[in-house]
């Protein structure tokens, strides 16, 4: 018996002592880990320009915070949770982003190196903090978007504040899931407009490797009726992007219904007049080159990062560069109509403000700017100007003062002592109705006399406000469910003629955004002309190296 227990006491003291050494390996891996990775850590929030390599940390706060609460161990130590998070950082390219501001090429090289047996503790560390620190970076830029916006527009007030409570902990969470990509791509913007943008990048990067199209020699103006060879060339430009419907030949010189109708659809989705003919601007938007139409989609997948999260259900929205408002009820169009902007020379900015109330025949006061362009210099030339326009002279005491006691040919915007204001009325410069959402810049949306501006395809003729057709429609859908203000009530108050206030039940949003190119309900892709130039400027942000903006983790 005693022999039996020596003899087992013999066996099983190897064992438990190679147990107990490996435990203390073990253990001792963990303390070197935590030192090396403490060190990385402090040097990462001591020094902005720490570099692991040749890689900048970009996130130099987040990161820091994200490893001292892991009590500085590793976080990627499961091999399909690093792929998973390589394949999101992949997946970038479908949405106009560069997979190499998340280290792609970086990461695969540093794969070989960290992921052998004997990768040292060293590379391996190294490895970690940028896998985090990419992850880090595509978050930043699915939340938020790579361009800072209010770095070219000092307008911009589109803030997004991400609450998730614990950051680190979100952070954790995404790697801690099983399934990174996933979680990742549940991150960028669902809405339909985003992933119609993003399926048409992929759609028009496989036309571009199949050739693309071919430029349209511009000649004289081509219609049904025609016989030239350039329709043949026509006709194979309609047929790549799907404006030509399929079957229909494409080496016949006529042209006959088929491509008049693939004309009008072409021009209908660039915002030009479908008159199924082709002139020169028509000419000019079938040759723009397939990589200026592909960078055009990822500018604009790049707006829709920094407007399309978080969306309000129920709210108004202008596409300035398309000429047209809509109006969103529990996230379903209710309503739409044509709009006429800013002047390329006085641009309608782009904000987000909250409508508080509506004016039904409001009265018009000069603003500064028209004032000094347009009113002074018109009644300089003409002294029976105002009275046209059934102006009146006000003081600042409100007293209506004679315009006749005024030297006009003296008088000047700088220091002017009166306020000149139109009465209400169909021609008063704000039409019958006016929409009022405060802001700094003055503007808001309003009834016109000038509807017949609303029959161009290209609507820039304000002075920075938001001319709306059919505006009464806009009034009636707002206060639908206020007592008193139903459909004829306003109807009858404009009538009557004097100006009446409306406070709505509740604030409505109102977004003014700028989108040269979108999926509208139907599927269809839309493009417009960078009406205010503002695109180039989010293509060399897109193509610049990655920044946090101030203010960002």
């Amino acid at each position: 018996m005693r022999r039996s227990r020596h003899l087992r006491f013999v066996l099983v003291m190897p064992v438990a002592c190679a147990l107990l050494l490996a435990g203390a390996g073990v253990a001792q891996e963990r303390d070197a880990e935590r030192e090396i990775m403490r060190a990385r850590v402090e040097q990462v929030r001591d020094d902005p320009a720490f570099a692991v390599g040749n890689v900048r940390i970009a996130a130099t706060r987040m990161l820091p915070a994200f490893y001292e609460r892991r009590g500085f161990l590793r976080a990627w130590t499961e091999d399909a949770t690093r792929e998973e998070l390589l394949q999101a950082i992949r997946d970038t390219r479908a949405d106009g982003l560069d997979p190499e501001d998340y280290l792609l090429s970086t990461l695969e090289r540093m794969q070989t190196q960290a992921e052998t047996p004997d990768a040292s503790l060293d590379v391996r560390i190294d490895y970690d903090l940028l896998l985090t620190d990419a992850l880090l970076r595509l978050l930043y830029h699915l939340m938020f978007g790579k361009v800072d916006p209010t770095s070219y527009d000092p307008h911009w007030n589109f803030q997004r504040e991400v609450h998730r409570g614990d950051a680190v902990e979100f952070v954790q969470g995404i790697i801690d899931s099983g399934h990174v990509r996933e979680r990742i791509e549940q991150e960028k913007p669902r809405h339909r407009i985003y992933l119609g943008l993003r399926a048409e990048l992929a759609r028009y990067r496989d036309l571009r490797e199949r050739g693309g199209w071919a430029q349209i020699p511009p000649g004289s103006k081509l219609a049904r009726g025609a016989t030239d060879p350039h329709v043949a060339a026509l006709r194979a430009r309609l047929a790549a992007t799907g404006d030509l419907a399929a079957g229909v030949p494409l080496d016949l010189h006529a042209f006959d219904a088929d491509v008049e109708s693939a004309v009008k659809a072409f021009q209908a989705r660039h915002g030009l007049d479908p008159n199924g003919s082709v002139g020169p601007r028509t000419f000019a938007a079938l040759n723009v080159p397939i990589d200026a139409r592909i960078e055009q989609l990822r500018v604009n997948l790049e707006r829709s990062r920094w407007l399309l999260h978080d969306l309000d259900p129920t709210f108004v929205i202008v596409n300035v560069a398309g000429f047209q408002v809509y109006y969103l009820r529990d996230h379903e169009l209710t309503w739409s109509a044509r709009a006429q902007v800013g002047k390329p020379f006085r641009k309608t900015p782009i904000f987000r403000s909250a409508m508080t109330y509506l004016v039904l025949n409001p009265t018009w006061t000069v603003p500064p700017g028209i004032l000094a362009k347009d009113t002074l210099p018109a009644v300089r030339r003409d002294p029976s100007y105002l009275k046209r326009q059934r102006m009146q002279v006000i003081d600042h005491q409100g007293r209506v003062v004679p315009a006749s006691s005024i030297d006009w040919s003296k008088a000047g915007a700088r220091g002017f002592p009166y306020m000149l204001r139109q009465d209400p009325g169909p021609d008063n410069a704000l039409g019958r109705v006016k929409f009022i959402f405060p802001n700094s810049h003055a503007v808001y949306l309003h009834d016109t006399p000038k509807r017949a501006l609303f029959e161009e395809s290209e609507r820039a003729f304000s002075s920075g406000c938001i001319r709306v057709e059919n505006p009464l429609e806009l009034a009636a859908l707002l206060l639908e469910g206020q007592q008193g203000w139903d459909r004829a009530a306003i109807d009858r108050a404009v009538a009557e003629g004097k100006t009446r206030t409306v406070t709505l039940a509740k604030p409505v949003p109102v977004l003014l955004v700028y989108l040269t190119a979108w999926v509208d309900r139907d599927g269809k892709l839309q493009f417009r002309s960078d009406l205010y130039g503002r695109d180039p400027k989010v293509t060399a942000g897109l193509a610049k190296e990655f920044s946090v903006r101030p203010g960002r983790p």
